[in-house]
């Protein structure tokens, strides 16, 4: 069994893989590659640093006991290890939306908890019609969106990770958001939302 040092070298498919095999050594690389990422994104959606690390938390777990769910045709690990960030994070605001609305028994229905309770529920189906739309655009073009806009990285930083030129870089993210928009549309969720890619 290979030690820590020789996980480090690993790939994403070799990574899974050892996780499958339950080598806690594995886990621990892929926390240690992608922990930082996945907390920024689990930060933006919750606004809160407890709920963005008990997001965290949920999703390096739930790599541990599902790993096969990740697909490396599909996308880099990082990539899935961010939408299911974003996933779960909109799914504890909703959970904790309704417990403070079970604690809350005073009989006041305040219009700004109706609007975010509609706005997480618009959130799901807007993550759920995004991850359609991502599978469906070029890998090239998916993985620079994926690094540019859920890992928060720079163009100049994400054409470093791909090692391609900047301006490549730019237009792979470019002609994807056009691509992403024209689906959104298609299915009528586009709607103020950041999309204009000009």
């Amino acid at each position: 069994m290979a030690d820590l040092s020789q996980v480090a070298t690993f790939g994403d498919a070799a990574l899974v893989s050892a996780v499958v095999d339950r080598r806690p050594e594995a886990l621990e690389e892929a926390y240690s590659r992608h922990s930082t990422a996945v907390y920024g994104v689990a930060r933006r959606v919750t606004r809160v640093q407890a709920l963005a690390e008990e997001v965290v938390q949920e999703v390096f777990l739930r790599l541990w006991h599902r790993p096969d769910r990740y697909d490396a045709a599909r996308g880099t690990l990082r990539a899935y290890l961010l939408i299911d960030t974003h996933a779960r994070a909109v799914e504890l605001l909703r959970c904790d939306g309704a417990r403070r609305a079970r604690e809350d028994r005073t009989g006041r229905l305040e219009a700004s908890r109706s609007d975010d309770v509609e706005r997480d529920v618009w959130d799901i189906v807007l993550a759920d019609h995004l991850r359609d739309a991502l599978d469906a655009i070029p890998h090239a073009e998916r993985e620079a969106i994926e690094l540019a806009y859920f890992a928060g990285h720079s163009y100049r930083t994400v054409a470093k990770i791909l090692d391609e030129p900047e301006g490549t870089v730019k237009s792979r993210i470019r002609s994807g958001l056009h691509r992403l928009r024209d689906r959104m549309v298609a299915v009528d969720i586009v709607g103020g939302a950041p999309w204009d890619a000009s």
